[in-house]
Protein backbone atom coordinates (compact mmCIF):
# COMPACT_ATOMS: atom_id res chain seq x y z
CA UNK A 1 0.00 0.00 0.00
CA UNK A 2 1.02 3.42 -0.58
CA UNK A 3 1.16 5.91 2.74
CA UNK A 4 -0.80 9.14 2.27
CA UNK A 5 -1.02 12.21 4.74
CA UNK A 6 -4.21 14.68 4.10
CA UNK A 7 -3.43 17.79 5.36
CA UNK A 8 -6.79 19.82 5.85
CA UNK A 9 -8.34 21.93 8.77
CA UNK A 10 -12.25 20.86 7.99
CA UNK A 11 -13.17 17.75 9.36
CA UNK A 12 -15.68 17.06 7.14
CA UNK A 13 -13.31 17.35 4.23
CA UNK A 14 -10.68 15.37 5.92
CA UNK A 15 -12.43 12.58 6.61
CA UNK A 16 -14.13 12.59 3.69
CA UNK A 17 -11.06 12.04 1.93
CA UNK A 18 -9.25 9.82 4.36
CA UNK A 19 -12.08 7.44 3.87
CA UNK A 20 -12.42 7.69 0.09
CA UNK A 21 -8.41 7.27 -0.13
CA UNK A 22 -8.50 3.90 2.19
CA UNK A 23 -11.48 2.86 -0.35
CA UNK A 24 -8.72 3.13 -3.31
CA UNK A 25 -6.20 0.96 -1.45
CA UNK A 26 -4.30 3.57 0.47
CA UNK A 27 -3.02 3.76 4.11
CA UNK A 28 -4.15 7.09 5.02
CA UNK A 29 -3.18 9.39 7.72
CA UNK A 30 -4.72 12.81 8.48
CA UNK A 31 -3.42 16.26 10.01
CA UNK A 32 -5.79 19.71 11.03
CA UNK A 33 -2.79 22.02 10.70
CA UNK A 34 0.38 21.94 8.97
CA UNK A 35 1.96 22.31 12.00
CA UNK A 36 0.65 18.43 12.90
CA UNK A 37 1.11 17.02 9.55
CA UNK A 38 5.01 17.85 8.93
CA UNK A 39 5.85 16.39 12.34
CA UNK A 40 3.94 13.56 11.57
CA UNK A 41 5.73 13.27 8.27
CA UNK A 42 9.36 13.34 9.80
CA UNK A 43 8.14 11.16 12.29
CA UNK A 44 6.65 8.93 9.50
CA UNK A 45 7.75 9.38 6.38
CA UNK A 46 4.65 8.90 3.83
CA UNK A 47 4.84 8.38 0.33
CA UNK A 48 2.72 11.19 -1.04
CA UNK A 49 0.73 14.86 0.58
CA UNK A 50 -2.87 16.00 -0.07
CA UNK A 51 -2.56 19.52 1.28
CA UNK A 52 -5.07 22.51 1.69
CA UNK A 53 -3.86 25.85 1.24
CA UNK A 54 -5.70 27.57 3.49
CA UNK A 55 -4.77 26.38 7.11
CA UNK A 56 -4.76 28.02 10.56
CA UNK A 57 -0.88 28.59 11.59
CA UNK A 58 1.03 27.91 8.84
CA UNK A 59 -0.37 28.04 5.26
CA UNK A 60 -0.57 25.65 2.63
CA UNK A 61 2.07 27.74 1.21
CA UNK A 62 4.94 27.71 3.48
CA UNK A 63 3.94 24.19 4.39
CA UNK A 64 4.46 22.74 1.02
CA UNK A 65 7.82 24.47 1.14
CA UNK A 66 8.81 23.00 4.61
CA UNK A 67 8.00 19.57 3.37
CA UNK A 68 10.14 19.92 0.72
CA UNK A 69 13.05 21.10 2.86
CA UNK A 70 13.06 17.62 4.51
CA UNK A 71 12.48 15.50 1.16
CA UNK A 72 11.26 15.02 -2.34
CA UNK A 73 7.67 13.67 -1.26
CA UNK A 74 4.50 14.22 -4.10
CA UNK A 75 2.59 16.97 -3.01
CA UNK A 76 -0.57 17.15 -4.31
CA UNK A 77 -2.66 20.72 -3.52
CA UNK A 78 -6.69 20.40 -2.67
CA UNK A 79 -7.89 23.61 -2.85
CA UNK A 80 -10.96 25.89 -3.28
CA UNK A 81 -8.72 28.77 -4.23
CA UNK A 82 -8.79 28.48 -8.26
CA UNK A 83 -6.70 32.28 -8.98
CA UNK A 84 -4.00 31.25 -11.26
CA UNK A 85 -1.74 33.51 -8.54
CA UNK A 86 -2.39 31.04 -6.03
CA UNK A 87 -1.81 27.77 -8.51
CA UNK A 88 1.63 29.05 -9.31
CA UNK A 89 2.73 29.77 -5.87
CA UNK A 90 1.71 26.48 -4.97
CA UNK A 91 3.69 25.12 -7.33
CA UNK A 92 6.45 27.26 -6.98
CA UNK A 93 6.78 26.61 -3.72
CA UNK A 94 6.97 22.90 -4.60
CA UNK A 95 3.87 21.63 -5.13
CA UNK A 96 3.98 18.58 -8.21
CA UNK A 97 -0.67 19.27 -8.65
CA UNK A 98 -2.70 21.17 -7.61
CA UNK A 99 -6.90 20.20 -7.95
CA UNK A 100 -9.91 22.74 -7.51
CA UNK A 101 -12.10 21.21 -5.07
CA UNK A 102 -14.79 20.19 -5.34
CA UNK A 103 -12.79 17.17 -6.40
CA UNK A 104 -13.67 13.89 -7.63
CA UNK A 105 -11.64 11.18 -5.77
CA UNK A 106 -11.01 9.25 -8.73
CA UNK A 107 -9.16 12.41 -10.05
CA UNK A 108 -7.15 12.36 -7.38
CA UNK A 109 -6.40 8.67 -7.04
CA UNK A 110 -5.43 8.99 -10.32
CA UNK A 111 -3.23 11.66 -9.77
CA UNK A 112 -1.68 10.21 -7.42
CA UNK A 113 -0.96 6.71 -9.12
CA UNK A 114 0.64 9.00 -12.07
CA UNK A 115 2.91 10.79 -9.72
CA UNK A 116 4.12 7.23 -8.15
CA UNK A 117 4.65 5.62 -11.40
CA UNK A 118 6.72 8.93 -12.15
CA UNK A 119 8.71 8.21 -9.33
CA UNK A 120 9.45 4.74 -10.26
CA UNK A 121 10.48 5.40 -13.91
CA UNK A 122 13.23 8.63 -12.89
CA UNK A 123 15.05 5.78 -10.80
CA UNK A 124 18.33 5.84 -12.22
CA UNK A 125 18.80 2.82 -14.55
CA UNK A 126 21.63 0.89 -15.13
CA UNK A 127 21.92 0.17 -18.80
CA UNK A 128 23.86 2.22 -21.16
CA UNK A 129 22.01 5.30 -22.21
CA UNK A 130 24.24 8.17 -23.51
CA UNK A 131 24.52 11.56 -22.01
CA UNK A 132 22.97 14.28 -23.82
CA UNK A 133 24.73 17.34 -24.27
CA UNK A 134 23.57 20.77 -24.90
CA UNK A 135 26.06 23.06 -25.34
CA UNK A 136 27.44 23.41 -21.36
CA UNK A 137 24.23 21.63 -20.11
CA UNK A 138 24.58 17.68 -19.62
CA UNK A 139 21.84 15.20 -18.92
CA UNK A 140 23.02 12.09 -17.43
CA UNK A 141 19.66 9.64 -18.10
CA UNK A 142 21.55 6.44 -16.67
CA UNK A 143 22.31 8.36 -13.34
CA UNK A 144 19.67 10.62 -13.06
CA UNK A 145 22.25 13.76 -13.09
CA UNK A 146 22.10 16.82 -14.81
CA UNK A 147 25.17 19.45 -14.70
CA UNK A 148 26.01 22.87 -16.22
CA UNK A 149 29.38 23.93 -16.98
CA UNK A 150 31.00 20.52 -15.45
CA UNK A 151 28.96 21.70 -11.74
CA UNK A 152 25.75 19.30 -10.60
CA UNK A 153 22.13 21.13 -10.90
CA UNK A 154 19.36 19.88 -8.20
CA UNK A 155 16.31 19.02 -10.33
CA UNK A 156 13.33 17.48 -8.86
CA UNK A 157 11.54 14.23 -10.25
CA UNK A 158 9.42 16.24 -12.45
CA UNK A 159 11.48 18.45 -13.65
CA UNK A 160 13.93 15.51 -14.48
CA UNK A 161 11.60 14.17 -16.23
CA UNK A 162 10.58 16.98 -18.13
CA UNK A 163 14.27 17.82 -19.34
CA UNK A 164 14.73 14.40 -20.92
CA UNK A 165 11.60 14.20 -22.44
CA UNK A 166 12.39 17.72 -24.56
CA UNK A 167 16.40 16.11 -24.69
CA UNK A 168 15.24 13.17 -26.26
CA UNK A 169 13.56 15.34 -29.19
CA UNK A 170 16.33 18.25 -29.52
CA UNK A 171 15.20 20.68 -31.61
CA UNK A 172 11.49 19.74 -31.72
CA UNK A 173 8.43 21.27 -30.54
CA UNK A 174 6.51 19.23 -27.62
CA UNK A 175 3.24 21.36 -26.82
CA UNK A 176 1.96 21.26 -23.72
CA UNK A 177 -0.98 18.93 -23.77
CA UNK A 178 1.99 16.45 -25.21
CA UNK A 179 3.99 17.35 -22.46
CA UNK A 180 1.45 16.98 -19.99
CA UNK A 181 0.60 13.44 -21.77
CA UNK A 182 3.89 12.64 -21.53
CA UNK A 183 5.94 13.68 -18.24
CA UNK A 184 2.94 14.19 -15.90
CA UNK A 185 0.35 11.35 -17.60
CA UNK A 186 -2.78 13.24 -17.88
CA UNK A 187 -4.88 13.27 -20.95
CA UNK A 188 -7.09 16.38 -19.33
CA UNK A 189 -4.56 18.66 -16.96
CA UNK A 190 -3.87 21.92 -16.71
CA UNK A 191 -1.10 23.37 -19.18
CA UNK A 192 0.21 26.18 -16.03
CA UNK A 193 1.78 22.91 -14.86
CA UNK A 194 3.83 22.91 -17.63
CA UNK A 195 4.64 26.83 -18.06
CA UNK A 196 5.77 26.77 -13.86
CA UNK A 197 8.37 23.70 -14.21
CA UNK A 198 9.69 25.29 -17.54
CA UNK A 199 10.13 28.12 -15.63
CA UNK A 200 12.14 26.70 -12.67
CA UNK A 201 14.06 24.58 -14.99
CA UNK A 202 15.20 27.99 -16.49
CA UNK A 203 16.13 28.93 -13.69
CA UNK A 204 17.95 26.27 -12.77
CA UNK A 205 20.07 25.57 -16.10
CA UNK A 206 20.26 28.82 -17.75
CA UNK A 207 23.02 31.13 -17.24
CA UNK A 208 20.38 33.91 -18.38
CA UNK A 209 16.43 32.22 -17.20
CA UNK A 210 15.11 35.73 -19.22
CA UNK A 211 17.25 35.47 -22.25
CA UNK A 212 17.37 31.25 -22.17
CA UNK A 213 19.43 29.61 -25.27
CA UNK A 214 18.75 26.27 -24.31
CA UNK A 215 15.29 25.97 -23.03
CA UNK A 216 13.12 28.37 -25.57
CA UNK A 217 9.53 28.79 -26.13
CA UNK A 218 8.02 28.47 -29.80
CA UNK A 219 4.77 30.82 -29.46
CA UNK A 220 1.43 29.39 -29.90
CA UNK A 221 3.26 25.90 -30.33
CA UNK A 222 5.23 25.10 -26.95
CA UNK A 223 8.60 24.41 -25.70
CA UNK A 224 11.70 22.77 -27.37
CA UNK A 225 16.23 22.37 -26.18
CA UNK A 226 17.98 23.50 -28.48
CA UNK A 227 21.81 23.15 -28.47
Amino acid sequence: MTAVLVIEDDNRIRLSLMLALEDEGYTVYGAATAEEGLLLHRRSPVDAVVVDLMLPGIDGFECIAQLRVQDDVPIVVVSARDDKRDIVAALEAGADDYVVKPVAIEELAARLRALRRRLRAVVPRADDVPTLVFGDLEIRPEAGEVRLCGEPVAVTRTEFRLLCELAEHPGRVLSRQQLLQRVWEYSIGDERLVDVHVGRLRQKIEQDSGTPRHLVTVRGLGYKLQR
